[in-house]
């Protein structure tokens, strides 16, 4: 056993000699020797790492201390991380109760306690931020707060449909959708209503509704709430973080269960979730983080990868380990993923990693002009119906847009053609009818098959599977067509599918066996494969591979789309696009139409893009930045003489009166809890009132643009002297601070002031 934190004698399988096995060709588990998803146990921590290239293992063995994972797409992360996890549990370095790795969808987090359990990490804990605040808020509840917990509320739209109401408003199905995301945006930033058109004018957010009215809505929403007793998603993440700030005893409590910390796609947390991190590791350090900031696509929910590009400069002594060995995708892949990223702006850009593709050529990506939307979608579909009867499964090839409106065309062109599709991002796996009914026939013949005559002549498992389900529906061959009937089919035959592969792994496997499996997978909400072309929004469609990818309607006002107007916007579109590049193993295919319908003018360009990474094109702007390549950089205990200091730990905000800590951001500005008593100066803060609403007026804003009321009565509480003293209160930023600055401070000391700005 090697010393703990050091990298062992590299096995027989190195991974020069090909011991590398594939880092990202897998639904859940490691790859077996037979090419089934059911690999064997690792029989010690030295076997954990067979087949890890020199930076995965690099990661993996990296046990102490901040680490921070700079993987760009298709380097093997998910891999390397729980490699990592599995590595120190068999070697005793780290207690699996003691683990922690979390995630933002169910699915990432039931991957990777798939690969834990395959690994032998048994009691591990991998779930979302989500999952795991709210089993903390469930269980300290009682303790932190008293009485029962309010009842969780899964989907906000009818409570925002019911708090416009209230108002006399009228939202329509659009409106109500664009409201609800502004509500969680403001909520995952820690913004309050009366700061609303303020946060998002400054992040330069395209408000669906005048940004006072969605104030209103938004103050609305959250006093309906209030009435009913529930809390949505956001709100387990902020009660969470609220306890765990004011209960220093449950925090204690918390990371005495905790000790280390696994965050995977680290570019997506929110300042909320960030936050929760910081108090699940008070002043401890074991944290290793994992992202690519060139995979940022989620800045609408409140994602920033400013945490991540940050993380050497929070953490001096940081091991930094860069992936950028592509094990998906072909050189040509690759070569244009690296193109677009080439050309990219930004801050996120200077920090992109180059990727170096380990696979054997492949074919160039193919760029195609149609005359009209309807014939790209058909031109697609009959791509892909000679691919299918080529031999390709439908299940490796999908079909990634900008907008969920594209995918009715495609659907239409792919049943016209007789190719059978799934849509991602519809319902569960497990949560369909037809699969809730399998599993009970399942489960019903693995108790009492020997009384069923389905079983008389089913030999092994997945005979036993198939005339189990035949009584569900299932056929040797599929409906014909599509539609319901198909889709139910296709359903039944991927459980057939995994039965196969599960007897293929495990001969001896019993029907309860399988069951089991479900059972499991269906707990990690990891669904077996469906036999249909996928069809998914780039969004959507992140985290997954497929062998090909067909990129449909890349023109300029689809992609970028039509309101990313600023900057940082474009280059988010751009991100966007390289995420749907990067989703294909072998073949690309990048299409666009001139025109929206058939017979309309053809006023549409390619998209800007494709500008020199295209045939016959050039490209409009050169390479930036630096380039990442593999490697790994080691801090120092106490960083280095040009190490960028740590931040100091943040304090939480308690209440000048009481000594309480603070919870609530309107609290958070006064200083002191709601019920304490104050002592602001009235005057003082009603001639304040006057002043903003002559600022307002003057710049055609309301008077919550200006300053909120509660930053008017912190500064008539305050009474600041100095600038200094005028900058510490909440809700003065520098920028207003430069342009009233001047102006508060001479009300505060009794001046008046103002008349001679209307000479001007």
């Amino acid at each position: 056993m090697p010393a703990c934190g050091q990298p062992p004698r590299q096995s027989r399988a190195t991974w020069q000699h090909g011991g590398v096995t594939a880092a990202t060709h897998s639904t859940l588990f490691p790859q077996g020797s037979g090419g089934s998803p059911y690999a064997a146990v690792p029989t010690g921590a030295d076997a954990v790492l067979e087949g890890l290239d020199p930076e995965q293992r690099a990661v993996a063995t990296a046990l102490h201390g901040p680490v921070c994972v700079l993987a760009g797409a298709g380097t093997g992360k998910t891999r390397a991380i729980t490699h990592r996890i599995a590595y120190g549990v068999l070697a005793g370095i780290l207690q699996p109760s003691s683990v922690l790795a979390v995630t933002f969808t169910n699915r990432a987090a039931g991957e990777m306690r798939g690969r834990l359990r395959q690994l032998g990490a048994h009691g591990v804990q991998a779930r979302t931020f989500h999952s795991a605040a709210l089993r903390q808020l469930q269980y300290f509840w009682p303790k932190a707060i008293g009485g029962g917990m309010p009842r969780l509320v899964d989907r906000k739209i009818q409570l925002v449909a019911d708090a416009a109401a209230s108002l006399g408003t009228r939202l329509d199905r659009g409106e109500l959708r664009d409201v609800t995301a502004e509500i969680e945006w403001s909520k995952v930033t820690q913004t309050i209503p009366a700061d609303y058109a303020y946060a998002a004018a400054k992040a330069g957010r395209e408000a669906p509704r005048d940004p006072t009215e969605i104030a209103h809505l938004y103050a609305a929403y959250e006093d309906l709430k209030r009435d009913r007793s529930v809390i949505d998603f956001e709100d387990v993440l902020l009660l969470t973080v609220a306890i765990l700030q004011d209960r220093h005893d449950i925090a204690e409590q918390v990371r005495a269960q905790y000790q280390h910390f696994v965050v995977d796609e680290y570019q997506d947390v929110s300042p909320l979730q960030q936050r929760l991190l910081e108090l699940w590791l008070g002043d401890r350090d074991s944290l290793c983080v994992v992202g690519d900031a060139s995979q940022t696509i989620y800045s609408f929910t409140g994602a920033t990868p400013d945490h991540l590009l940050d993380f050497r400069a929070r953490h001096p002594g940081a091991t930094v380990v860069k992936l950028v060995r592509d094990y998906r995708s072909t050189p040509q892949v690759v070569r244009l993923a690296n193109g677009l990223l080439a050309q990219a702006r930004g801050r996120a850009a200077d920090h992109r990693l180059e990727l170096v593709s380990q696979r054997a050529p492949g074919p160039e990506p193919s760029y195609t002009e149609y005359t009209d939307e309807p014939a790209e979608a058909e031109g697609a579909a009959r791509r892909i119906r000679e691919l299918i009867d080529a031999g390709v499964p439908a299940a490796e090839i999908a079909v990634l847009f900008r907008t969920n409106a594209q995918s009715e065309t495609y659907e239409q062109a792919l049943a016209d053609a007789g190719v059978p599709y799934q849509l991602r991002g519809a319902e569960r796996f497990f949560d369909r009818p037809e699969v809730r009914k399998a599993g009970i026939a399942l489960r019903g013949a693995a108790r009492f098959g020997g009384n069923d005559s389905l079983l008389d002549e089913a030999v092994d498992l997945p005979s036993q599977v198939r005339a189990v389900l035949s009584g569900e529906g299932w056929t040797a061959e599929p409906p014909a067509g599509s539609g319901a009937v198909r889709e139910r089919w296709q359903s039944l035959a991927a459980l057939v599918n995994l039965a196969q592969d599960l007897a293929a792994a495990r001969p001896a496997a019993t029907l309860g066996d399988f069951v089991a499996e479900l059972d499991e997978r269906a707990n990690a909400q990891h669904a077996p494969t469906v036999q249909g072309v996928t069809l998914a929004s780039l969004h959507a469609a992140k985290g997954l591979e497929w062998d090909v990818v067909f990129v449909v309607g890349i023109a300029e006002g689809m992609l970028p789309i039509t309101y990313a107007k600023t900057d940082e916007q474009i280059e988010e579109e751009r991100r966007l696009l390289y995420v749907g590049v990067t989703r294909a193993r072998q073949r690309l295919q990048v299409s666009w139409a001139l025109s929206r319908s058939p017979g309309g003018r053809p006023s549409r360009r390619p998209s800007r893009f494709l500008d020199g990474l295209r045939p016959g094109t050039t490209a409009t702007v050169g390479p930036t930045g630096s380039v990442a390549t593999a490697g790994v950089e080691r801090g120092t205990a106490g960083g280095s003489a040009t190490a960028v200091p740590r931040r100091a730990q943040r304090t939480p905000a308690r209440c000048r009166v009481c000594g309480r800590t603070l919870t609530d951001a309107g609290e958070m500005k006064l200083m002191r809890c709601e019920d304490c008593p104050s002592d602001m100066d009235e005057g003082l803060y009603e001639r304040l009132r006057e002043w903003r609403a002559i600022q307002a007026e003057r710049s055609g804003q309301p008077d919550f643009c200006v300053f909120t009321d509660r930053t008017l009565m912190a500064i008539a509480e305050a009474r600041p002297e100095s600038p200094a003293e005028l900058s510490r209160i909440p809700g003065v930023l520098s920028r207003k601070l430069r342009s009233y600055g001047t102006d508060v401070l001479a009300i505060c000391a009794g001046h008046e002031v103002g008349e001679a700005d209307d000479d001007d």
